[in-house]
């Protein structure tokens, strides 16, 4: 799945290059072509893992059950985004076209300086000077993150309950915004993408666990009305087992967001 992740990423950034970066039109909407491209080359196999997931939880009660039946899966999502967020990073850095991911630099900035956004993108993006981020209190910042982090938890519970397999936005859209943030910690320099990586990762991990925890169980409820109906015992357990993974999505959340305030600068400046 890592292999996967890389291919599906290195393909979409490099279509996007080729074809639209020199587009007068359509290339100022460059990061969400890319977003597009990735979508289409990862949702049939996310229709597929949504709906063999969902077969299984019909069958299994309880946290543990839970756990031991989906574990599997988000460790699939995990090496398949770990992919994303490496080729991201790899060809941002190598193309040097700033309209690659132009959006996600923004979002980064709407998260990390949102008092002066237009700023920001303009310090940060490629061929900027690369300062330091904001001057938010540490508690400031954790409250900042976890309520961005909730958001796009609703967001991937959301496209999953219209579509099983369509939090797959989520969470692509995610891994090039972390790939535009690796660019940015790293100066755009291409030998410390490895730490870039490294730096996100360490709240990252935890943090899109919870959004495939997420999208697993919107799509695994999605896909649980349509198979069993709403009087079916079947879905009963369904819904059980949706709850048990929401409350575990939002626990990691916090985790993930105390992660990055305070432990994550120990390491990195």
């Amino acid at each position: 799945m890592l292999l996967v992740g890389l291919l599906y990423g290195s393909l979409s950034l490099l279509m996007v290059n080729w074809f639209f970066a020199s587009d007068a039109a359509l290339s100022d909407a460059s990061g969400m072509i890319v977003i597009a491209f990735c979508i289409m080359f990862s949702m049939p196999y996310m229709y597929y893992l949504v709906k063999f997931e969902e077969e299984e939880d019909e069958s299994v009660e309880g946290l543990l059950s839970v756990w031991r039946a989906h574990s599997d899966a988000l460790f699939a999502f995990m090496w398949l985004f770990l992919g994303f967020v490496i080729s991201f990073s790899f060809w941002f850095i190598v193309l040097q076209n700033p309209n690659l991911l132009n959006f996600q630099v923004k979002t980064f900035c709407a998260i990390n300086n949102p008092g002066s956004i237009d700023d920001c993108v303009s310090q940060y993006s490629i061929g900027g000077s690369v300062t330091g981020t904001g001057g938010m209190t540490k508690m400031g910042r954790f409250f900042t993150i976890l309520e961005n982090n909730v958001y796009v938890m609703i967001f991937t519970l959301i496209f999953s309950l219209i579509f099983g397999a369509g939090a797959i936005f989520i969470l692509a859209w995610n891994a090039s915004v972390i790939a535009a943030a690796i660019g940015i910690f790293t100066r755009y320099d291409l030998k410390e993408v490895p730490i870039g990586v490294a730096r996100y990762m360490i709240h990252g991990f935890p943090e899109i666990a919870a959004y495939f925890i997420t999208a697993l169980a919107g799509g695994m409820f999605g896909v649980g009305v349509i198979r069993n109906g709403v009087n079916n015992k079947r879905f009963v357990h369904v819904v059980e087992n949706v709850i048990f993974l929401l409350f575990i999505a939002m626990l990691i959340l916090i985790v993930a967001a105390g992660i990055e305030v305070y432990i994550t600068p120990l390491f990195f400046t």
